[in-house]
Order: structure tokens, then C-alpha cells, then sequence
């Protein structure tokens, strides 16, 4: 039987910059109010987290940073995908090594992998983890996409416990859902298919949205768990206005400019990603605003 890393949300936490590097001191503030807000999780320098335009060094300077700040209270999911897999096997051990819950693996973007190439690479990274890994689909963003005889096959390894299915196609993650076991998790990566994804069976979700609305993206899942249904889709569709806003520019612009608003950090983005365009900010703030949230 495998572990569940976690059950309802793990926020893909922003990293807050300046131009001089990683602004620790808004980092911490934000995740102690994430773990005050009761979020089940974070992940650290994931997509959210710019973990692609971070150096090698400030990738793990980051890493350990979440780690020893949260020390335990809830589990920190190290983003440790990399189109190069040496380098994913390289930083999968270091986050093991220095006390990650988890790992999460996107698919290598840009050169790509066929079926066989994504199972033998995702294998190699499990190989080398002494932790558990969810595989993440994005296909999106990365060009590539793990069908649902992929997810299968890999969930067959003992270290490979979940997926962040990101595909936004209902139908794939119906079919992922009849084939794998019981105790393969299922995260949804879209804030806007949370309840979609737990009524064929997932346990939660790595969600943006709760980067700025950590309290009601868990009540979406815990009133789900609890029987409550119709509670958890009235604020599914409660925050769909407000998940789109943080969706019409490439993420994490968006969520960089919210949390910047919200008092955490600067609003600035490493290139290729530059700060959200005045009109679309201007309607994400004033969709904050009417849900409650203080700017």
C-alpha cells in the first residue's frame, strides 16, 4: 500500500525576487501564512516558483530554505523536473537528502520523450529517489504528454505514488483513474477542475490559486471529502471568474503580481516572464477585492 504524500492542497508557492536574487525574508512570511491559513502542503520551485530561471545554486538554496523553515509541519514537495534527467537525478538526491517529503517531476520539455523515453526516465529518477515522487503532466507547457497506459505502467514503481494531472483533458484523467490502483494519488493541476478531478477519485490538488485563497481552496477539497458536495462546487464556481484572471497571462505572472499586492515581496519576474499588463491586473485586483481578499 502506498503512503499518500498528502490529501486536499498543496499550494505551488510563489518565489518572491528582487533584482538582486530570492527575497527569503517575503518568503517565509508567506509560508508561515500558508501554514496558518491550514494548507496541507507546499511545493517549492515548481512551475509557480520559477524553478527554471532559478541557478543551480539558488534551486537548492531554496529547497533547503522551505525545508528548514517549515521543519515538518506539513509536507514541502521539491520540484526536481529537468529536460536534462542527470540534472533531475542530481537535485532529487540533494532534496532527498536534505529532508523533502516529496518530489515532483514534470515530463522534460522542449527535446521531449516518446512513451518509452518518459517511462525509462521517470524510472531512473524514482531509482534514485529515497522519497516518494508525483509525476507531473503538463503537456501544455512541455510539449509532451503521459497517457494514461504510461501513468500505469509507472505507477507500478514503488517510489512513483501520484500524479499532477495538468492536462485539462477530463476524459484522459477518467481513463488514468480506471487503471491505476487505489492508492495512486491523483492531484488535479487546474484550479478550475479541483471538483471534476475528486469526483473521479483524486485526493486533492497543487493549486495556484491558493497562493493568494488558501483557506477556501482547502474548504473546496475538505467539503468535498466531508460528503458536502454542493458546498464544494459552489466555491469551485464562486472562484472561477478569479482562477481565470490568474490564468490570462502565462503563470506565475499573474500569481507574482497578486501575492506582491498581497504585501509578499516585489512583483518581479525573471525573463523570459515580465510583470502583468495594468489592465489585466487591474481586474484580478478588483476580483480579489469582491472574494474577500486584502490588497
Amino acid at each position: 500500500m502506498k503512503k499518500t504524500v498528502f490529501k486536499g492542497v498543496a499550494t505551488a508557492i510563489v518565489t518572491p525576487m528582487t533584482e538582486n536574487g530570492i527575497d527569503y525574508e517575503s518568503f517565509e512570511r508567506l509560508i508561515e501564512w500558508q501554514i496558518e491559513e491550514g494548507i496541507n502542503a507546499i511545493v517549492v520551485a515548481g512551475t509557480t516558483g520559477e524553478g527554471s530561471t532559478l541557478s543551480d545554486q539558488e534551486h537548492k538554496d531554496v529547497l533547503r530554505f522551505a525545508v528548514e523553515k517549515v521543519n515538518g509541519r506539513i509536507p514541502v514537495i521539491a520540484g526536481t523536473g529537468s529536460n536534462d534527467i542527470s540534472y533531475a537525478i542530481s537535485l532529487t538526491k540533494y532534496a532527498c537528502e536534505i529532508g523533502a517529503d516529496a518530489m515532483l517531476v514534470v515530463t522534460p520539455y522542449y527535446n521531449k520523450a516518446t512513451q518509452g523515453g518518459l517511462i525509462k526516465s521517470f524510472t531512473a529518477i524514482a531509482d534514485a529517489s529515497t522519497k516518494p515522487v508525483i509525476l507531473y503532466n503538463v503537456p501544455s507547457r512541455t510539449g509532451c504528454n503521459i497517457t494514461p497506459e504510461t501513468c500505469l505502467e509507472l505507477s507500478k514503481h514503488p517510489n512513483i505514488v501520484g500524479i499532477k494531472e495538468a492536462s485539462g483533458n477530463i476524459s484522459q484523467i477518467a481513463k488514468v483513474a480506471s487503471l491505476v490502483d487505489e492508492d495512486f494519488a491523483i492531484y488535479s493541476g487546474n484550479d478550475d477542475q479541483i471538483v471534476p478531478i475528486l469526483s473521479l477519485g483524486g485526493v486533492g490538488v497543487i493549486s495556484v490559486l491558493s497562493n493568494i485563497a488558501p483557506k477556501d481552496t482547502v474548504r473546496i477539497c475538505d467539503s468535498f471529502f466531508e460528503g458536502n458536495v454542493n458546498e464544494s462546487k459552489k466555491l469551485q464556481l464562486k472562484y472561477l471568474d478569479l482562477i481565470d484572471a490568474l490564468f490570462c497571462e502565462v503563470n506565475p505572472i499573474p500569481a507574482k503580481a497578486a501575492v506582491s499586492a498581497m504585501g509578499f515581496g516585489e512583483n518581479y519576474l525573471r525573463l523570459p516572464l515580465t510583470p502583468m499588463e495594468d489592465a489585466h491586473a487591474e481586474n484580478m485586483f478588483r476580483l480579489m477585492r469582491e472574494n474577500g481578499i486584502e490588497i
